[in-house]
């Protein structure tokens, strides 16, 4: 009944149900009261509602209603629980008074209670000396705070002792340069010192300031006291683990201290970041690398779980750095516990662009060095977690997964991730999940880079969703149409799957059909007129045909419904409209990134066409020096010079020449092909070397045409282009092309002889 009426009293006060000056006569009375209940869960409970009625109360309330009866309550005479609950009150009234009145009224009881002959009361005042420290200022607390605490720094009390450090850490900011180098420092090391070898009550609490500690001090420190502290972070990381702190691990026993020593470890893992701030990133390698890496690998789940949650932060402070830790993230990814894995996931889309980025040199280097370890601890994280029953974590890592194209080739994506999308939203049962691997099966739609492996995606889409034999399925057809509208353009939508999607109006399933109808305004937004007016012409008559042969009542409600959207909606015209501005603007962005795209992939098929004729190109011209300095120059020397070596220089640089300009013209006509013929080349497929081979003869025979002018020349260019479409590998054709070439030998010494 207490506890009930006291959280009421402060539900009144939060809501305002009341004004607070009749809050004060039917209220405050009965808090006060109620203050010295013997249940010390009933007087807290009430304390806490206190402490939030004076954020509300006037000065000259709170001063006779609660600061003049503080005075008696806090004497050494009363009780215990009311010299504590005296403390707390008095933290919060620094606040609402004027400097000169905290220095006069509540200071001399906060001296007397830091005094108590009990240490409960001195550390529950010692805990209060910041909210009163930041009442008073700076000058006020360097005269009256700061000797409080170092005295209770050196208390008897453990608890007192802890209660002032942690004070002092939190104030550390109004602290002068002075009092921290020569008052602070000393204490605090002092503290942490002997915490270690006789107090292992405090370590917990140590553990876990420690680097807001390190962080306040920094500058502070002397290369000494740098490397104490350091070593001192790193004894606390491998506390529990061997032979510290003077214990074995057969003394080791007790429960309850190995639960201790796991706490310290987590915070210290808490507190990596902070301590990679103190040491730098240049030193990381030879100071902490060995820490971070036995946290990574901790007995413990707690500490692997915290490092992975301040995994991203550790990236960011590295760097250029940042290569060196990339095993620890793939360790992380494929950890034994889910709750690990999981903690990677709020910001693994950051942490894999930092690991693989990495610094303004480096970014290469590194991805050659993270993604062949990378790409098979994601793909294991994903099948653990899809095994597990944790749907939300696989919901969540497969949403990460959007950022790869950015991370990894798209090669990559095809082959490691694409058909495992594809596998989720066929079998998954779980809805989210299989709406994530959706998503993300767009987007590696939207950044792939071959347009046959585009063909194929949409097409295992259209016929193994859209045409599937499941409701199912052909619902999650028609959620991903929503995501390709969502990235793609219009007209990359209209071209695929605008027809697919009005098919499913005459599905047998009327959830399937309902979905369809709902989504007919997004439908009709796509097009534009006057290019698009066949698909409107048949958006109509599928819209006609519901009306009239539509029979499920639910159905006919929500296509008559949309038929007055429908009719309310206008279509942005190929012409500029205003009303349709930016959304055509944003469109036009779409359609010309994924023209780009095109463009970039035949930009990619013409480099590894010169690549292959160059090489190609200098085996046949090494071949022909070859053949010249061994027996078929001598056979010919007769023919070509009589007794001069001048001859055999000059029917080298004539055979070059012919040879380069030949070379030229067939460059030419090759690398500057029309972009439109982009679609028609990848249909023609069977490819060596990522080129088709049927897209490379056109150029050849063009080539040909123009400059064709024996027999034999024509015969020399189709033997060098059948071996540039089939290889270097076939040995049967080497030697057949060797064949050839010393005919080709002959014929092109032969004109040479006769100019000579």
């Amino acid at each position: 009944m207490q506890l009930t009426a006291a959280y009421s009293f402060l539900t009144i006060l939060q809501e305002e149900s009341v004004p607070v000056h009749s809050y004060c006569l039917s209220f405050l009375q009965i808090i006060l009261q109620n203050l010295e209940h013997r249940d010390i869960g009933v007087s807290n409970a009430w304390l806490d509602t206190l402490l939030a009625v004076i954020d509300v109360l006037p000065k000259e309330t709170i001063r006779h209603e609660i600061l003049n009866p503080l005075v008696s309550k806090a004497q050494l005479s009363q009780t215990l629980q009311s010299r504590l609950t005296s403390c707390r009150i008095l933290g919060k009234l620094a606040s609402k008074f004027e400097a000169h009145i905290v220095k006069r009224d509540i200071l001399p009881l906060v001296e007397s209670l830091c005094q108590d002959v009990e240490y409960e009361v001195r550390s529950c005042m010692c805990r209060q000396l910041e909210l009163i420290a930041q009442g008073i200022g700076t000058e006020l607390t360097k005269a009256a705070i700061l000797p409080e605490l170092i005295e209770l720094a050196r208390d008897e009390g453990s608890s007192v002792r802890l209660a002032a450090f942690e004070t002092l850490v939190n104030l550390l900011s109004m602290f002068d340069h002075d009092d921290r180098s020569q008052i602070v420092l000393p204490l605090v090391k002092s503290f942490c010192e002997k915490s270690f070898k006789a107090d292992e009550s405090v370590l917990t609490s140590l553990s876990l300031h420690l680097g807001k500690l390190c962080h306040g001090l920094q500058g502070l420190f002397t290369q000494e006291q740098h490397m104490w502290f350091l070593e001192f972070y790193k004894k606390l990381c491998r506390i529990g683990l061997h032979q510290e702190n003077g214990h074995n691990d057969n003394q080791i026993e007790n429960m309850e201290l190995e639960k201790k020593y796991s706490t310290v470890r987590k915070n210290c893992a808490y507190n990596f970041p902070a301590m990679v701030v103190f040491v730098g990133a240049k030193n990381f390698h030879i100071d902490l690398y060995a820490t971070f890496f036995c946290l990574c690998h901790d007995p413990d789940v707690p500490v692997r779980y915290t490092i992975a949650l301040g995994f991203c932060e550790v990236c960011k402070l590295l760097g250029s750095n940042v290569y060196l830790i990339h095993k620890e993230l793939v360790a992380l990814l494929q950890d034994d516990s889910l709750e690990v894995v999981d903690a990677l996931l709020d910001h693994l889309t950051e942490t894999l662009e930092l690991m693989t980025s990495g610094g303004d040199n480096s970014g290469l280097d590194n991805k050659l060095m993270i993604v062949p370890d990378l790409v098979p601890a994601l793909t294991s994280a994903e099948q653990r977690v899809a095994n597990s029953l944790k749907w939300r974590s696989h919901e969540k890592l497969l949403q990460k997964f959007s950022c790869l194209p950015h991370i990894i080739s798209s090669d990559q994506i095809y082959y490691r991730f694409l058909h495992r999308m594809f596998t989720i939203i066929l079998t998954n049962n779980v809805l989210p999940v299989q709406k994530a691997a959706s998503r993300t099966l767009c987007i590696f739609l939207r950044y792939n880079r071959k347009q046959e492996q585009r063909h194929e995606i949409i097409q295992k889409l259209v016929e193994q969703l859209g045409q599937g034999k499941s409701y199912w399925n052909r619902q999650r057809f028609l959620d991903t149409c929503e995501y390709i509208m969502e990235f793609f353009s219009k007209s990359f939508f209209c071209k695929y799957f605008y027809l697919s999607v009005l098919e499913l109006t005459g599905d047998p399933v009327a959830n399937v059909r309902m979905k369809v109808c709902n989504m007919l305004p997004k439908l009709k937004s796509t097009l534009k007129l006057p290019a698009d007016k066949h698909l409107l012409q048949q958006l109509e008559l599928c819209v006609r045909k519901l009306l009239c042969q539509e029979k499920d009542k639910d159905v006919l409600a929500v296509v008559k419904r949309t038929v007055l959207e429908l009719d309310r909606m206008e279509i942005s015209m190929d012409a500029y409209q205003k009303r349709f501005f930016e959304k055509d603007l944003l469109d036009q962005e779409k359609e010309r990134e994924e023209h780009l795209l095109l463009e970039m992939e035949q930009i990619e098929k013409e480099k590894q066409q010169s690549e292959a004729r160059s090489s190609n190109e200098k085996s046949y011209e090494r071949k022909r020096r070859d053949s010249k300095t061994g027996s078929a120059l001598p056979k010919s020397l007769p023919t070509v010079i009589s007794g001069s070596s001048s001859g055999t220089q000059t029917v080298s640089r004539e055979s070059k020449k012919s040879k380069l300009i030949r070379s030229q013209s067939f460059s030419s006509q090759a690398i500057h092909p029309k972009h439109g013929s982009l679609e028609k080349g990848t249909n023609k497929s069977n490819s060596v070397i990522g080129v088709g081979k049927n897209v490379l003869l056109p150029f050849v025979e063009d080539s040909l045409k123009i400059r064709t002018g024996s027999a034999s020349a024509s015969m020399s260019f189709s033997s060098a282009t059948t071996m540039s479409s089939r290889g270097p590998g076939n040995t049967g054709d080497q030697k057949t092309n060797n064949s050839k070439e010393e005919k080709q030998k002959t014929k092109i010494l032969a004109p040479a002889s006769d100019k000579k």
